[in-house]
């Protein structure tokens, strides 16, 4: 098959999966999809997702009539992240959040004060159906479109839910909730360990399981992973998989990642939760901004293909390159280096993964951030942000950059990956030595073609680098996917003029490196 058939055939197929129609035929494989490799998450904060900022100032302003972002209003973006060959969205907590010692004139996703009802700020108050209902119908919508929905199961409480309930928290010498990390508004939640868990938590996690299975979630991201027990995520995977086997489970977690969050927090290793049921972690790709050989990254690639045969049995990893809790890829090293992130994604063994605005290059920039707030809905009224990050915290805008470009960029990318996890069941994924130890490259092949990754991890100095092929040719035919100057091909290389931060992705017709 020739390349263009081949890239058309890419493209209908990436057409079809967005056309599916979901209601009783619809069926849960997104573990089947992230153990491919083949999901393209997007990470969305229904509160923001499609807030109504009227008046253009970044905060919505109820008192003017402006609307944040809600389940029924979130299901009019959805047709758009279809387009962009969006897979999966992963839904940042949907839970209540606290009110008391919050961060935040909103209160943040992250400070649950329950975890068997959902956060009413995300109801639309003009519509008579119930909140449950209304999240049953987004995630509906989300299934129509052929895109799973994961929810995230908040790793903390808040101090509102440890005032009702301090049997589910750990306690200092002197009976006060633990403060874990930094993170003032929530407290630590009281797993148990290995030896003996905590039930009565276990009972409330399995109370969220059961509401999100309810509403039709496919599957649980769990944040802060590490600081429960492994013994306590067995059962609650166990308990989800009787439920729907193909219910997903990520562990925000990562093989970087030694210290608990607390002294009175236990700490579960990536392996353990692994080993527990987990299907995937963040691994260590988030490092990248600090990486500056190719073989940092080909390590890190190398050990996460080996993580099945070290575990015993399939598992995989996000490209945890940029989330909500990493600072906007624009601010830390530029446009190249966003463009990095979304072909690494679209082109490594793993499951693509970005935040709502990162497509169309939104900083996360709010002019108003931290400054005193005229209303609030919470105890705290500063408009508490995290600098460069996706706002949790408050009402406020919709996510968005002006780089139209990027936005491009993104969906071809995308529709990328299709093609290329295809060739990654058939063919085989390898890294290519090139002459430059801030450089990398790696070949995805099988019989009819190769697709070619060159990339210069030197963010302030172009380089010109030699990238050995065996068996390629001047006259090999091959078609750009992402470069600005084109490479010259000799025998038995490719010869690139990389700038800073430049990758180059080719796709080569008829040559295989099988």
């Amino acid at each position: 098959m020739g390349i263009k058939k081949f890239l058309a055939a890419a493209a209908i197929v990436l057409f079809m999966s967005t056309q599916a129609i979901a209601g009783p035929d619809y069926k849960n494989h997104l573990r089947t999809d992230f153990l491919n490799n083949s999901a393209v998450i997007y990470a969305v904060n229904i509160r923001t997702f499609n807030a109504k900022d009227t008046n253009g100032n970044g905060i919505i302003d109820f008192d003017e009539g402006e609307i944040s972002g809600n389940f029924m209003n979130a299901i009019n973006r959805l047709v758009e992240l279809k387009n962009l060959g969006v897979t999966a969205i992963h839904m940042l907590p949907i839970t209540p959040v606290g009110k008391t010692k919050a961060l935040g004139t909103a209160g943040s996703l992250y400070s649950a004060a329950s975890f068997n009802t959902l956060n009413p700020q995300l109801k639309d108050n003009t519509s008579m159906l119930p909140i449950e209902e209304q999240a049953r119908q987004f995630i509906n919508s989300a299934h129509a479109n052929n895109i799973a929905v994961i929810a995230d199961v908040p790793g903390c409480g808040s101090y509102d839910l440890y005032m009702q309930r301090p049997e589910l928290f750990v306690k200092d010498s002197s009976g006060q909730p633990v403060i874990p990390a930094d993170w003032t508004d929530v407290r630590l939640l009281d797993a148990g360990d290995e030896t003996k868990i905590n039930n009565d938590l276990l009972n409330v996690y399995k109370e969220y399981v059961d509401l999100m299975m309810r509403i039709g979630v496919d599957g649980i991201r769990a944040d802060v992973a590490h600081s429960k027990p492994a013994k306590f995520w067995k059962e609650l995977i166990d308990y989800s998989r009787q439920k729907d086997p193909q219910f997903l489970w990520l562990a925000e977690s990562s093989d970087s990642w030694k210290d608990a969050v607390s002294p009175k927090a236990v700490f579960t290793p990536y392996d353990q939760l692994l080993k527990a049921g987990f299907d995937g972690y963040y691994g260590s790709y988030f490092n990248l901004k600090n990486w500056k050989t190719g073989k940092e990254l080909e390590d890190h690639v190398n050990f996460n293909l080996k993580l099945g045969k070290t575990i015993g049995e399939k598992k995989s990893v996000i490209g945890s390159f940029s989330t909500h809790d990493e600072v906007s890829p624009l601010l830390v090293k530029g446009f190249n280096y966003q463009k990095m992130i979304m072909w690494l994604n679209a082109t490594l063994p793993l499951n693509s993964y970005s935040v709502d605005g990162f497509d169309s290059g939104d900083t996360y920039i709010y002019f108003w951030a931290n400054r005193k707030a005229p209303v609030t809905y919470t105890d705290d009224d500063y408009y508490f942000v995290h600098r460069g990050k996706i706002d949790i915290f408050n009402f406020s805008r919709k996510p968005g950059g002006k780089i139209l470009m990027l936005k491009d960029d993104f969906r071809s990318a995308n529709q990328l990956k299709v093609m290329s996890n295809n060739m990654m069941k058939n063919g085989v994924f390898k890294f290519l030595k090139t002459s430059s130890p801030s450089t990398f490259a790696y070949t995805i092949s099988n019989d009819e073609a190769s697709i070619i990754v060159i990339g210069n991890l030197n963010f302030s100095q172009g380089v010109t680098i030699n990238t050995t092929v065996p068996r390629v040719k001047p006259d090999d035919i091959y078609h750009p996917m992402n470069f600005d100057t084109p490479p010259t091909i000799e025998k038995g290389k490719i010869v690139s003029e990389l700038e800073p931060g430049e990758i180059q992705v080719l796709i080569f017709e008829n040559f295989s490196l099988k």
